[in-house]
């Protein structure tokens, strides 16, 4: 048996101490660590020693000071809620004490070498963890886990699960909120209305169990004629919440009725006569009580989300119910006279969620095209504001998302979105987001088709036929960009049947119709129709350049590039950009060779930035542009390995920039890997969404 020497007895006494006193002290720092006030002080208090001896025992047990320690601890903890949690960054930068997301961000990439926004997406760049530090991180585990047990068996006990399983089907809850009538002679008053209707829409949104159509879907029938079996029938609902109101004075006159649609049978009405400062416990018990007369399920995280006050202070609520109608309606203008409101509102009460979110949104819609970007800084500024006053708002979770997205910071941006649509499962806009997310900034076919399919369901009947045709065009996109031809073909004809002059179905549907049959002239011939009824459709200007460019007529390409390349120019316009090796090389073979040069060298650093699925793709591109072959095939072998790729990129055999491949004797194997994957995958997701009730 080995003996210890008395010095190494000592050592080992001390080293055991010192393990024991951080064990100590990590236990209550996990106990406190959503507490951001808990600091070197409160630490010192619970441990029962002064200050000066807590900072000396910290420092010589290890190595840091008390508040780098703490911090240490938090951000510990933060890594294992980011590996084991679906919680959102800003989520567990406040459950882990830090005031400011953007802080977290900051010390968590000192702390591990990258941001938060890796985890899952890389390893830490130094895998090994000191042997000091593994105890403490163990122990971190260990007091999390026995708190996650703790919490799981008081749910059980409270709510005395598992209960009866309930084997029977529940026919759907769909429900649509119809205008709410202003009753007042005083026309001014719209807009509280307004704010009336929109109040409990959004709160009957927070339910999972209810399908809530969309507000764009139900404005149509404002002023209409039509009866209720016959909104039904266009809707695809099962309820209907009717309602009319007016304010007078500091009283608000209410009048609520919730109708079953297929027999128009009234199922529950109620009046109320409150006071103005009663405006929100009176939206929360209206959207209560016709949740519970259709006998919708309410789990208790939603009953908190419902019964949120957004606001003590009323004349706050009064600026930002003004601003709704301006800032919904999505233009410039309303935007910016949005933004004017909501600040005011937050000039009433700095610490309304609602009105910062809602600013953050508005500066990211006005900034969304630019290459130039204004209101960067504040977007973060409110969103983080929004975040730091209601970290469970749909709202200020989509606008943290927008800074992310602004600063591309693209899988940074994804869990907000997520977590936004958690909160609101019938949050049209975070649908709609997440639909873009996977098509315009981190292509996924499959993803975006199956977000809009979702969001189709709850905008089954928009307001007006023009806004209809545009649902349908979104999805017909998504059914193209994943192969499903004949589907995309069905609805495209429905977008052009609600509005025949719809602005860009035309476009999509010449390329469906490509799809369908290859013929380039035609597509060419139809686009040139288009872009000649609107010259400023760089859009289709670039498209009709490229048929020609993959025919090599160089000539017509040329021609229709340079007015491309032109307008971009001068509009400052950061688009299309993954196009510019084609443009490069027309250029060049027109003997343009320092433009060429230019816009090749723009291509290079957007490959070089890329972070899409299609980056071995575009690097293939580039390569062959500039005669490494043998690297362009590399890249090609990647891109064969990448999945949910678009349907239109099993058509770049013909790209006129790897012609030069076709000799090599793995293009054609490679070719046909790409193609047979993206079928396989097609297969499978069409299965997926049939089984899932989205097809």
């Amino acid at each position: 048996m080995l003996k210890l020497t008395k010095t190494e007895n000592t050592m080992s006494e001390n080293t055991a101490n010192r393990e024991d006193f951080l064990s100590q002290a990590t236990a209550v720092i996990v106990e406190n660590a959503s507490d951001d006030q808990f600091g070197v002080s409160k630490l010192a208090e619970a441990l029962n020693m002064s200050s000066s001896n807590l900072l000396r025992k910290i420092r010589s047990a290890a190595n840091l000071s008390a508040s780098q320690f703490i911090r240490q601890v938090r951000l510990e903890i933060a890594m294992d809620m980011l590996n084991e949690t679906s919680d959102t960054i800003s989520e567990i930068s406040f459950k882990v004490g830090f005031g400011s997301t953007s802080y977290f961000i900051k010390c968590f990439r000192e702390q591990y070498g990258y941001p938060p926004g890796k985890i899952g997406k890389r390893e830490p760049e130094n895998n090994e963890i000191s042997l000091k530090e593994r105890p403490r991180r163990l122990l971190t585990r260990i007091i999390l886990l026995a708190m996650l047990v703790v919490v799981i068996i008081s749910f059980l006990i409270l709510y005395d699960w598992p209960a009866q399983d309930k084997q029977d089907v529940l026919p759907e809850k769909s429900i649509a909120v119809l205008p709410f009538k202003n009753e007042s002679s005083d026309s001014t008053n719209l807009y509280f209305v307004n704010g009336l209707m929109e109040s409990t829409l959004n709160n009957l949104q927070k339910v999972k169990d209810l399908r809530v159509i969309s507000r764009s879907s139900v404005e149509k029938y404002r002023n209409t004629d039509k009866t209720i079996p016959e909104i039904a029938e266009e809707l695809h609902v099962s309820y209907f919440v009717e309602g009319s109101g007016q304010k007078v004075g500091d009283q608000v006159l209410l009048n609520i009725q919730l109708i079953e649609a297929s027999s128009d049978r009234h199922l529950w009405a109620e009046q109320y006569s409150r006071k103005v400062v009663d405006i929100f416990a009176l939206q929360n018990e209206v959207a209560t009580q016709i949740a519970g007369a259709i006998e919708a399920i309410v789990t208790p995280a939603e009953l908190e989300q419902i019964e949120k006050k957004p606001t003590e202070n009323l004349l706050a609520y009064d600026y930002y119910l003004q601003a709704l109608d301006p800032f919904l309606s999505r233009t410039n203008e309303g935007l910016e006279e949005a933004i004017l409101l909501f600040e005011k509102a937050i000039e009433e009460d700095p610490e309304f969620a609602l009105a910062y979110a809602n600013v953050a949104i508005s500066c990211y819609l006005l900034d969304i095209f630019q290459i130039e970007k204004q209101y960067t800084e504040k977007i973060n500024k409110y969103a983080d504001k929004a975040l730091l006053y209601d970290s469970k708002s749909a709202e200020s979770l989509i606008a943290k998302a927008f800074y992310y997205i602004q600063i591309m910071e693209y899988q940074l941006a994804l869990p907000h979105l997520e977590k936004a649509l958690e909160y609101n499962p019938n949050s049209n806009l975070a649908l709609q987001m997440l639909a873009d997310f996977y098509f315009r900034l981190v292509p996924n076919s499959n993803k975006f088709l199956e977000y809009a399919l979702k969001g189709v369901q709850l905008n089954v009947a928009a307001n007006d036929s023009v806004t209809q045709s545009y649902i349908y065009l979104q999805l017909s996109n998504a059914l193209i960009s994943s192969g499903f031809v004949d589907e995309a073909c069905k609805y495209i004809n429905m977008s052009l049947e609600y509005n025949a002059e719809n602005y860009y179905a035309p476009h999509l549907k010449a390329f469906i119709m490509f799809a369908r049959d290859g013929n380039i002239e035609r597509t060419r011939n139809l686009l040139i129709k288009e872009w000649n009824k609107d010259s400023t459709r760089l859009d289709i200007l670039q498209d009709v350049a490229k048929l020609y460019y993959i025919q090599e007529n160089y000539d017509s390409a040329f021609f229709y590039f340079k007015k491309f390349v032109k307008a971009r120019k001068d509009n400052d316009l950061g688009i299309f950009e993954q196009e510019n090796a084609k443009i490069a090389l027309v250029y060049k073979r027109m003997g343009l060779l320092t433009e060429a040069e230019r816009i090749f060298s723009e291509y290079s650093e957007y490959c070089e930035e890329d972070q899409s699925i299609y980056r071995s793709f575009n690097m293939a591109v580039k390569y062959a542009y500039e005669g490494k072959f043998d690297l362009s095939m590399e890249q090609l072998r990647i891109f064969s390995e990448v999945d949910n790729y678009q349907y239109w990129f099993l058509l770049f055999e013909n790209e006129p920039l790897l012609k030069p491949l076709k000799s090599h004797p793995e293009f054609e194997p490679i070719m046909q890997k790409i193609k047979d994957r993206f079928w396989e995958n097609h297969a499978r997701f069409q299965k997926s969404l049939e089984e899932g009730g989205l097809i």
